[in-house]
């Protein structure tokens, strides 16, 4: 007789696909399966029984399940209905329901309760607003240990000189110290991901910059426009002047002052560029320091970038 095959014990995303849930791609549904790197997150993040942990995109809830045995409450953000019916079902009369809250909807346009940590493996197309979405909350929360695609997680720790070196390097590293935690690769996922992964923490610096972000933002996107561009070359591009000058003449309005004679915003900017021996410096070798002084130096002039 042929020999019966033993039947394979059956894992929750396998359970939900048997119910007629398919993952979606759309959301970057990707479903973490190995236990040993949700733990290892949970250790990183230095989870307390006192914390109040937001996650993003819980999915099957594994990772769910095992912060809500270690935690005073998590707050789940779930796009999809189906996975948050499902994430719901699962902690059902047990004691760790009263423990869950589920927030259902688009996470970029949740408005956020208070929370200490954020611990989450992230949709990944939606990496870079949901960073500055988390930095720019208040209060400020303790922690996030996040997992992202691996080229972005080296873009947010990479330094003045690096080839990945960018805007949202500098962003990112104005509002948080970020560091690199551990590689995972595609096999942990469900579905694997066509990409590699790593994980990252976020600790917000506190108290926050004394920098108006809008302002900094404007800033680096012209900065980074051509990162191997000099800032003088940069800051010579017509929509720049044009928006500069749009601003700069909005300020003076504001305080009532008159414009300057033969005024002429190119020479303006380029005058502030070699006043500070800037003009030919480029983005991709500037850091933390190089940018508040350019932004201090413009801004004491009356030219705003928001």
């Amino acid at each position: 007789m042929p020999k019966v095959k033993s039947e394979k014990k059956t894992r929750i995303h396998q359970e939900v696909q048997k119910q007629g849930i398919v993952f979606n791609k759309d959301f970057g549904q990707h479903i973490l399966k190995n236990p040993l790197v949700i733990q290892s997150m949970l250790e990183k993040a230095a989870l307390r029984n006192t914390d109040t942990v937001l996650e993003i995109g819980p999915g099957t809830g594994n990772m769910t399940v095992r912060m809500l045995e270690r935690a005073k409450k998590v707050i789940a953000c779930e796009i999809d209905t189906r996975l948050a019916a499902e994430l719901q079902k699962r902690v059902q009369a047990t004691p760790l329901q009263p423990k869950l809250q589920v927030l259902i909807g688009d996470f970029l346009k949740a408005e956020l309760p208070f929370f200490d940590l954020c611990i989450a493996n992230v949709p990944y197309q939606i990496s870079s607003p949901l960073i500055f979405k988390l930095l720019l909350h208040r209060p400020l929360f303790r922690c996030a240990v996040l997992m992202f695609q691996r080229e972005f997680a080296q873009r947010l720790v990479a330094k003045p000189g690096d080839k990945l070196y960018c805007r949202l390097s500098i962003n990112t590293q104005l509002l948080a110290r970020v560091d690199m935690l551990m590689k995972v690769g595609k096999n942990n996922f469900k579905p694997p991901p066509k990409v590699e992964s790593s994980v990252v923490r976020l600790e917000p610096k506190n108290p926050p910059p004394p920098v108006n972000f809008t302002e900094w933002d404007g800033l680096t996107r012209i900065a980074f426009l051509r990162k191997n561009k000099t800032l003088g070359a940069a800051f010579k591009i017509n929509s720049v002047i044009e928006m500069l000058e749009k601003n700069y003449k909005l300020h003076l309005s504001l305080h009532n002052k008159p414009l300057e004679p033969d005024f002429n915003m190119q020479a303006k900017v380029i005058g502030i560029l070699e006043k500070l021996e800037m003009e030919n410096l480029r983005a991709r070798s500037m850091d933390l320091d190089d940018f508040m002084k350019l932004l201090l130096a413009f801004n004491s002039e009356g030219i705003h970038f928001n």
